[in-house]
């Protein structure tokens, strides 16, 4: 018997897809500009005359400045920045000092010792400082200073990339 009230549709009607509606409110219609003379009719929300009320739009080139010499042409510019530069970490010879007689010294090395980070193309020795003990160093590249100092305590400095 409960099973006749459910399928009469006394008790609680159950949604059919093809019957569901947007609530009352929840759509509106969309704007027409420019039909009629009130409010969004004649200039269509864009006041009396003048550049932002022409009919390609509102002109947004990056920059412009209604005709006045823009910003970026009114500043001098100085300096030049090479895209093709190589990027070298520099790392002195007195930086060496933390390593251990006979270690061995290369990109890892020098990062787990924080000496280097971040990015860059290669790593160059400077002969900045002393050195004291003999160190198999790899590096991209080194100072004349550099390779000097090395080679007088006893060790050996190896140019990767060459």
């Amino acid at each position: 018997m409960a099973d006749d009230k459910n399928q009469s549709g006394s008790d609680k009607e159950i949604p059919i897809l093809s019957r569901l509606r947007a609530p009352i409110g929840a759509v509106r219609n969309k704007k027409r500009k420019g039909r009629g003379i009130g409010k969004l009719g004649k200039t269509a929300g864009k006041g009396m005359k003048g550049q932002k009320a022409r009919s390609p739009g509102n002109f947004q080139k990056l920059g412009f400045e209604g005709g006045q010499m823009p910003l970026y042409r009114r500043i001098p510019k100085r300096g030049f920045h090479n895209l093709f530069a190589t990027n070298y970490a520099e790392v002195n010879v007195r930086d060496l000092e933390r390593f251990e007689a006979g270690s061995v010294v290369d990109e890892a090395a020098l990062r787990e010792k924080r000496l280097v980070s971040g990015k860059f193309d290669g790593i160059k020795l400077l002969g900045n400082g002393e050195v004291d003990r003999s160190l198999t160093i790899k590096v991209h590249a080194a100072s004349a200073g550099a390779k000097a100092k090395v080679e007088a305590a006893g060790g050996t400095l190896e140019i990767l990339g060459a």
